[in-house]
């Protein structure tokens, strides 16, 4: 007769098997799951759920995957095209090897749900308050979408003669194309938000019609750089000069342009400079390590045969003839920080220098027209009442001129808010959960393997023209990659803990696992061999 084993069985004294010992009784720690935060979803502005979407994407289900990218971003390809990606500073595979190319696998999910022409609409019933947003930049798309999709109706003002705000008129085409923008602008008009173009808002009275107005004005007005010449012919704003490249296809510049100040619209403005046959030189007044702009497109910069004058400042534009002749600039040192935190630029007795130009383009610093509105009234996210009409504020009328996903993530709060007055919803907080670390990670069941990277035009070719220099990567390749992620802090559906259980304690229902703790000793073999640092071995309780 063969041998049976049972779990946790005892031999009575008649030498019948009974199941009367319950093993878990010598336990003192136990498994839990405890699911905690992905470093990256925490690091995300916009909220988005990045861990997930990877896995929808490492299981093949893309469009699933951009479903669920909308649930907290209408934009994802735009995002996946020009947000700095700080999610990807914050990977933990990033100690291991290389950070996941997350931006690259959302721009994926984004490019095929436009080549699988997929929607969304609203699936909640239409409600009759009205909401007027004024601007539609990241921040006015973002609000108008959510308010959207809860059944609100929405108009949006914009004064420019399209659609986009600053994603238009303020980044150029080699980076994001029209195409995917204006695809998104369309999945939200498809919601039934009105979109009227030509439409300045000059006083805030004029939307008193509506039962709420979200101001996002964007930040279009550029600083000055207040020096001797500024009022110059062939001196423009770098927002003005990527206005007319982007609404006019041109814009009229000499052949040796200057290009003051180290943000990204300096960068952008250096870079289209070229790409219109000019030679291009950026001034900035401190070092590369204090420059805000993306790194990934300072190095682009070089890339592009564009020079960088560092730590040096313009003093005066000299002209001739009614025509810009030089830039005299000073030589600067950084001195102590100034109230950004940075080193304060400091000129240098008797180092001035002279560079020829014949164009000046300014970038330093934008800044929101807000003259629709009382001098007394502040805009914030969570709304004021004044002039007897409820207003909300986001994006860079708000906070100042930042990166597109910051916007969009203040859209988003904003219409949370409208919300919430409209309607009383709650606006929920968000559960702080512990950030899962890299040392939880049982990396032993990862090979280390190069991240992806997208393919890109050569420097000849790209400053040719305005095509979109990287190219995107095929369905297979970001599978590939999606693999490589590690899902911290959540289950990976490995079965490590099912298999490597000695007491056979552990069981899958309804797709979760399951802790049988009258067998459980706590032997921890479940928490060491999971792959996502997700059980842990907590002290039982006395």
């Amino acid at each position: 007769m063969a041998k049976v084993y049972i779990r946790g069985a005892g031999i009575h004294a008649t030498g019948t098997i009974a199941l009367v010992n319950k093993t878990g009784s010598w336990r003192y720690v136990k498994p839990v799951h405890e699911e905690k935060m992905p470093p990256c979803n925490n690091a995300c502005p916009a909220g988005n759920d990045i861990q997930g979407f990877i896995k929808l994407v490492r299981e093949e289900k893309l469009l699933d995957a951009w479903r669920l990218i909308k649930k907290t971003s209408p934009l994802p390809g735009v995002c996946g095209r020009v947000c700095p990606h700080p999610c990807e500073k914050e990977c933990n595979r990033g100690k291991y090897d290389e950070a996941m190319s997350i931006h690259i696998l959302e721009r994926l999910v984004a490019d095929y749900a436009i080549s699988q022409k997929a929607t969304e609409k609203s699936r909640v019933a239409p409600k009759k308050e009205k909401i007027a947003v004024v601007g539609s930049g990241p921040a006015g798309l973002s609000c108008a979408h959510f308010l959207a999709q809860e059944g609100y109706q929405v108009t949006v003002f914009e004064a420019l003669p399209e659609v986009g705000g600053m994603l238009r008129v303020g980044i150029p085409r080699y980076r994001l194309p029209r195409k995917i923008l204006d695809k998104e602008i369309t999945d939200i008009e498809a919601l039934g938000v009105i979109f009227k173009t030509n439409a300045r808002i000059k006083d805030i009275n004029e939307l008193k019609e509506y039962d709420a107005v979200f101001i996002a004005a964007g930040a279009h007005v550029s600083r000055k750089l207040d020096i001797p010449g500024e009022d110059a012919a062939g001196v423009i704003s770098g927002t003005e000069f990527l206005r007319q490249l982007s609404l006019n296809g041109k814009s009229k510049i000499g052949k040796n342009v200057i290009v003051v100040g180290g943000g990204n619209t300096a960068i952008d403005a250096a870079r289209s400079a070229i790409r219109l046959g000019s030679k291009a030189t950026i001034v900035y007044r401190r070092t590369r390590d204090e420059m805000p702009a993306v790194e990934d497109e300072i190095e682009a910069v070089g890339k592009e045969g564009i020079e960088i004058v560092y730590l040096a400042a313009p003093t005066k534009i000299i002209a001739q003839g009614g025509k810009i002749k030089e830039v005299e600039c000073v030589r600067m040192k950084l001195g102590a920080p100034d109230a950004s935190g940075r080193k304060r630029p400091v000129p240098i007795e008797g180092s001035t220098f002279k560079i020829k130009a014949d164009t000046v383009i300014t970038a330093v610093g934008e800044a929101s027209d807000l003259s629709l509105l009382p001098k007394d009234v502040k805009l914030v996210e969570k709304g004021i009442k004044a002039k007897g009409m409820q207003i909300f504020g986001g994006g860079d009328a708000v906070t100042g001129a930042g990166r597109v996903v910051d916007a969009i993530a203040s859209g988003r709060r904003a219409a949370r808010f409208i919300d919430n007055a409209l309607s009383g919803t709650p606006v929920e907080e968000k559960q702080a959960k512990e950030i899962a670390k890299y040392e939880e990670i049982n990396t032993a069941y990862f090979p280390q393997q190069a991240a992806a990277r997208m393919p890109e035009l050569s420097a000849a070719k790209r400053t040719a023209n305005f095509s979109e220099i990287n190219r995107g990567i095929p369905v297979e390749k970001g599978v590939r990659e999606a693999k490589r992620c590690f899902s911290c802090g959540v289950c990976r559906e490995c079965n490590n803990c099912l298999y490597f259980c000695p007491d056979i304690c552990v069981s899958l229902k309804d797709g979760k696992y399951d802790f049988d703790y009258d067998y459980c000793k706590g032997c921890g073999i479940c928490s060491h061999e999971c792959c996502t640092g997700l059980i842990r071995m907590v002290q039982e309780a006395q």
